[in-house]
């Protein structure tokens, strides 16, 4: 079937399929009323302290001057999800009510954008988002809480001629900590001990610095944030080191690659020191500088070393004035393979959001696409030849957008997310997906309890975790998918909270918390008494920057280790979240911009019981793009950058560094598309590996699909 053929049916079986759209969940400008044409808000800047709250007031004017009774909308420009049950955005960075009442948690410069909402578009009409918006930007800068406490701490044995990591942490007059505090370290004696660098906060647990100790003596090291003050007593001993055999587990290595370095320490006397701290260095010589500029490499306090660029490297383990080095020689990691356009099935008239690709029973391969910001579609597509994309069904539901779709293990049954419903109830839509080429069959609407908006889920051993309001996940049975019922939930003990995604593997559940970070949660496969009825947190990493959107576990096939990969989503300009809106106007009143997304995929180490605190080992970060959703196998990370395009990673082996200047990227491929939603606009949603075909959705432009071609002298493989 051609593209435009498909896209006929499409609107056919869309038309089929229509629910009464009702009145959207907003009391809005009525057609045929007096038309607001001038809005001026007060304050026009707001600067707060974090904690602090302050009151935003709209005037609406009409053409001949009157002000008017006219909805107004406060819309945050850093965060994304709108709580309709309680009428806030549920990020815990800032919130503002409806009546326009900003709330301040955490520091930082944004801004609230004031609306006036329009009438609720008839999605048969031609788009509206050209139309002028009457809107005003304010911009809100939100300060640090002052530091009214400080304590200081230290890990000894203190030896002259190493180097000591000091933390403080801030609390202000309530107790909480000040996680961005900034501390200013002095010492009474710099020939013992001496700050060195300016300090920076770290995994929110305070705020680091380090010392460099020289001779032996006794000094008093003193951290000021704000008007507190704190100080510790070090006795810095003789250095004993008469010698250092530095041995590497390797000496031969690709980029990306980890090398471990063994320091053995020891006396005049040759006994073996265990406790004096050894301090790593490295230097890199190279004659190619092509790829951008000379080696680099990062070696860790405990003697791990990865390079991002091929070269000769030295490191140095140093303590006191003894000193021993090694050499290892970088290669490119030569994992880089052609990736080529398989098939396309453009959908033009809305934006697409997350998709997902299963075999059905009947033996054939489907994906399901959802909608943004649109009338609630969900397109099921037969990808078995994935060539020939065909759609064969098309479900509205009562949503403005259907942001997730999941299928059950089984490949029987669907699950819909629904946002921004006529009725305000949202909640979840279960569908029979059998046999997708006779028809989807709904079975069941679930929404209590769900009112405030479902934006992601993911389906388990039975039972679905839906997102409530961005607030918690409910635990939902669907044994008896015609009749489904909660059974647990799980929030975490935070009033300002969030969550933006769930994954559940083997009975552990892993969430994605914006601040919060990554929460690891059993529910009934993580050995500490948790069940879906019951679930109990075992353990938590939060995140500095507070954009913790996406998560996705997985252990290593080469290796073993367990990592979980956290990405971010962040700093969004422009002012609205619709794609067709982002392209601009011109119009006065109406910010032309682009989005411009950021943020990476952080890479956690946890040990298989999470029985130790989890270290950030890693990241993936890609130039002037974003991450968006990941998905990993076989040693393959496959993430959607939004308009960086899907991105295809090596992840094999220990993962330490920056992947992306490792040159662990497989294959990029930028979904251009000049008939698209938005013409030629990538911006990748997420991706998913099947039967060796690699399927993505883009916003502006549907459904993809592509595949791996084979490295130069290597057999073409069937998977990726």
């Amino acid at each position: 079937m051609s593209l435009s053929a498909t896209l006929r049916r499409a609107k056919a079986l869309a038309a089929a399929l229509l629910v009464p759209a009702g009145a959207f969940a907003q009391a809005e400008v009525e057609p045929g009323g007096p038309t607001p044409t001038s809005l001026s808000v007060s304050p026009e800047e707001i600067t707060l302290t974090a904690g602090e709250g302050a009151q935003l007031e709209a005037t609406v004017l009409d053409a001949d001057g009157n002000e008017m009774e006219a909805d107004v909308l406060y819309l945050p420009l850093y965060g994304q999800y709108w709580n309709i049950e309680e009428r806030t955005w549920g990020f815990n960075i800032f919130t503002v009510s409806a009546d326009g009442r900003i709330s301040t948690m955490r520091p930082g410069r944004f801004a609230v954008m004031v609306r006036v909402a329009r009438p609720a578009p008839d999605p048969a009409a031609p788009d509206p988002g050209a139309e002028a918006r009457l809107q005003r930007r304010v911009p809100l800068t939100i300060l640090p809480r002052p530091a009214a406490s400080l304590t200081v701490s230290a890990s000894g044995p203190f030896y002259a001629g190493t180097e000591v990591a000091v933390l403080a942490e801030a609390r202000d007059e309530t107790g909480a900590v000040v996680a961005d505090a900034e501390v200013d370290w002095r010492s009474s004696d710099g020939s013992v001990a001496l700050p060195v660098g300016r300090p920076a906060a770290v995994d929110g647990a305070g705020t680091r610095g380090v010392l460099a100790l020289g001779a032996p003596g006794r000094v008093t090291i003193t951290a000021t944030a704000g008007g507190a003050t704190a100080e510790m007593l070090l006795d810095v001993a003789p250095n004993p080191v008469a010698r250092i055999d530095l041995t590497p587990d390797r000496s031969a290595v690709r980029t990306g690659d980890v090398t471990h370095l063994t320091a053995t320490v020891t006396d005049a006397a040759g006994r073996r020191l265990d406790d004096v701290p050894v301090g790593f260095s490295v230097s890199a010589v190279t004659d190619d500088l092509s790829s951008g500029g000379p080696s680099s490499g990062l070696i860790t306090r405990d003697g791990r070393f990865v390079a991002e660029l091929p070269g000769v490297y030295t490191v140095v383990a140093r303590s006191g004035p003894v000193s021993a080095a090694t050499v290892i020689r970088v290669v490119e990691r030569g994992v880089q393979r052609p990736i080529e356009l398989v098939g396309h099935a453009r959908v033009q008239d809305r934006a697409t959001t997350d998709l997902w690709v299963w075999e059905a029973p009947d033996g054939r391969d489907y994906a399901v696409t959802g909608t943004h910001n649109a009338g609630g579609h969900a397109y099921f597509w037969d990808v078995t030849d994935p060539a020939s994309i065909d759609l064969v069904d098309v479900v509205r539901v009562d949503a403005r957008t259907v942001n997730d779709v999941k299928v059950s293990e089984d490949g029987r049954t669907a699950v819909l997310s629904r946002e921004g419903a006529s009725n305000r109830r949202n909640g979840l839509v279960l569908l029979d997906v059998s046999d997708p080429a006779v028809g989807v069959r709904r079975v069941a609407e679930y929404d209590d309890q769900l009112t405030g908006g479902v934006h992601n889920t993911f389906i388990h051993d039975g039972y679905v975790y839906a997102l409530s309001g961005a607030r918690r996940y409910d635990i939902i049975d669907i044994a008896d998918r015609s009749s489904p019922r909660r059974v647990g939930s799980f929030a975490l003990d935070n009033p300002a909270r969030s969550v933006h995604d769930v994954v559940v593997v083997d009975g552990i559940a892993y969430s994605a918390n914006w601040t919060d970070g990554v929460a690891v949660v059993d529910v009934g496969g993580g050995g500490r008494g948790g069940s879906p009825r019951d679930p109990k947190l075992i353990g938590q990493f939060p995140f500095p920057t507070g954009w913790n959107h996406a998560v996705y576990p997985y252990r290593s096939v080469s290796t073993g280790k367990f990592y979980i990969f956290a990405g971010d989503e962040a700093a969004r300009s422009g002012p609205n979240y619709s794609p067709r809106a982002a392209v601009g106007t011109g119009t006065p009143g109406y910010e032309n911009e682009p989005h411009r997304w950021r943020g990476w995929v952080h890479i956690l180490e946890w040990d298989e019981r999470f029985e130790s605190p989890p270290r950030l080992v890693g990241r993936y970060e890609v130039p002037e793009a974003g991450s968006h959703n990941i998905r990993v196998e076989d040693d393959v990370m496959y993430v959607g950058f939004y308009n960086g395009g899907l991105r295809v990673v090596d992840v094999s082996g220990e993962l330490l560094g920056n992947l992306y200047r490792q040159g662990r990227e497989i294959a990029r491929f930028l979904p251009l598309d000049p008939e698209g939603f938005v013409p030629n606009a990538p911006q990748v949603f997420g991706a998913q590996p099947h039967k060796g075909t690699i399927f993505f959705s883009d916003m502006n432009s549907g459904l993809w699909a592509v595949r791996l071609g084979e490295r130069p002298g290597e057999a073409a493989r069937d998977e990726p």
